[in-house]
């Protein structure tokens, strides 16, 4: 089977990375709010990192396992823990059939991401897993996780290759002020120059009124030339808009799809996941950076993604060392030198099997 949703907690919810090619008749992408945690959770379970996680807000769920999985908890610290006992985060984790799974308190950060081996049985909603709340659509239909809710597992694991080394560092949250890099535009030129040196220069606050869908932010009043109004444009994750309060809005994973309100700049892909993250109260600076400085670290950190994923899922050569010994033996024998070449996962008619294959190295006959 998979879990049984003991408690759905605060809001949590299916996500994956979106749902692209749909803005131009309305619908939102969605997604992640926390993508380099929820791509870290994937990579460490063995997934692809657009594979639907569970994303929990502030206070988490408890679910109870039916079946043997392998799952990660990234992002925040949210007190996680398998029958009582903390579980450490950015590691894959063994759950045994009849374990339960809690999350106990918030201690850094606001989101925190579950990935399961094989993924969750969720149907795929115009190309995504992910939930859209207002729209009803995607996920455990369309809605929230709550009380007596079953997911089933699509392929569960038990054993994965380098168990020992599927661990990541991990992230602090203990900040209270955070630096968000941004490039600037498209409505920038709406703005005086005393109102783009009021963006990059001052501290603001998270207000109360933060959600999946937009961050709103209190502080200095930025100066616009004509007031904040624009002709309804497209409205981008990351997007930082200015109504004529002067006061930024940061468009979240659930932004709508356009908007009629300057937008001062954008947040960089690579900090959002630190936004996302944070909780009222806290301060907030812009940074400007080029294109070009974006996309070289949006690069760098695919780059980092894709190694690690490289690392865990290549099957480990037998060290030479272990290769000489069984060599030596096999010739003082005149027999055949074998040397392990790895245990692998295999599925027969939905039946799980681990087998562990050897290779001839020489032959001394």
């Amino acid at each position: 089977m998979g879990i049984q949703i003991i408690n759905g907690g605060f809001l949590t919810t299916i996500q994956d990375m979106g749902r692209y090619g749909y803005q131009e008749t309305g619908m939102s992408v969605s997604g992640v709010m926390d993508t380099r945690a929820a791509s870290l959770a994937n990579i460490l379970v063995g997934n692809d990192t657009n594979e639907a996680v569970i994303e929990i807000t502030m206070m988490g769920p408890t679910m109870k396992f039916t079946e043997d999985e392998i799952i990660a908890v990234t992002g925040g610290d949210l007190g996680a823990k398998i029958d009582g006992k903390p579980v450490e985060r950015y590691r894959a984790v063994l759950v045994k059939a009849g374990q339960t799974l809690s999350f106990m308190g918030m201690y850094g950060g606001s989101r925190a991401y579950i990935a399961f081996a094989g993924g969750l049985d969720i149907p795929v909603v115009m190309g995504s897993r992910s939930t859209n709340l207002k729209s009803k659509v995607g996920g455990y239909e369309g809605r929230k996780l709550g009380t007596g809710d079953e997911i089933a597992f699509r392929a569960p694991a038990s054993w994965l290759p380098h168990m020992a080394e599927r661990v990541y560092g991990l992230p602090s949250y203990g900040a209270k002020e955070w630096t968000l890099r941004v490039v600037m535009g498209p409505q920038d030129d709406c703005f005086t120059d005393k109102g783009i040196n009021t963006f990059l220069n001052s501290t603001y606050t998270i207000s109360n009124e933060y959600d999946r869908m937009g961050c709103r932010m209190e502080g200095d009043v930025i100066e616009h030339k004509n007031g904040g109004d624009i002709i309804t444009d497209g409205i981008s994750f990351g997007a930082v808009q200015v109504p004529s309060h002067g006061n930024p809005i940061v468009m979240m994973a659930d932004h709508q799809t356009t908007g009629g309100y300057t937008k001062i700049a954008n947040v960089i892909s690579v900090d959002l996941p630190v936004l996302a993250q944070c909780m009222p109260g806290m301060k907030i600076h812009f940074e400007k950076v080029t294109v070009d400085e974006a996309q070289a670290l949006y690069c760098k950190e695919k780059e980092e993604f894709d190694a690690l994923a490289k690392r865990l899922n290549t099957p480990v050569e037998p060290a030479d060392d272990e290769q000489a010994v069984a060599i030596a033996a096999a010739s003082e024998a005149n027999k055949t030198a074998w040397v392990k070449a790895g245990t692998y996962k295999i599925s027969v008619n939905g039946k799980e099997f681990l087998v562990e294959l050897e290779k001839e190295v020489v032959r001394f006959r």
